[in-house]
């Protein structure tokens, strides 16, 4: 099963539209809409958790961006096209990490392997 982890500031304006482009990539390879909510300054957070800016999607551990841990509290700014760069990660970037997790499962006869087109 794949985890999927979404770490935030609570003060953080890109959350919203995060969430928005995590469900819009999830519901896109037919994945059901389930992850894992951290909000930094909670005493429940774990460690590692804390180390990445907000906001951070990770999927199985790994960023969606490729990007290690910053270890301080920051925001993030994610590079959506050669010049252009975006609070929150794009659709296609959370899509390729859920994808790329899909296939690695052993076994996987996942819907995220042959993704329906949805307009």
């Amino acid at each position: 099963m794949i985890r999927v982890d979404l770490i935030y500031d609570a003060d953080c304006p890109a959350a919203v539209d995060t969430r928005k482009n995590l469900l819009e990539a999830l519901r896109h390879l037919n994945l059901p809409p389930r992850w894992t909510e951290w909000e930094r300054s909670s005493p429940a957070v774990p460690e590692v958790m804390r180390a990445f800016g907000s906001p951070t999607i990770l999927v199985n551990g790994s960023d969606v961006a490729g990007t290690e841990a910053a270890g301080a509290a920051s925001c993030r700014i994610y590079r959506q096209q050669p010049g252009s760069l975006a609070a929150v990660p794009p659709v296609e970037m959370i899509a390729a990490a859920l994808n790329k997790a899909a296939a690695a499962e052993p076994g996987s006869c996942s819907a995220a392997a042959n993704p329906t087109q949805r307009d």
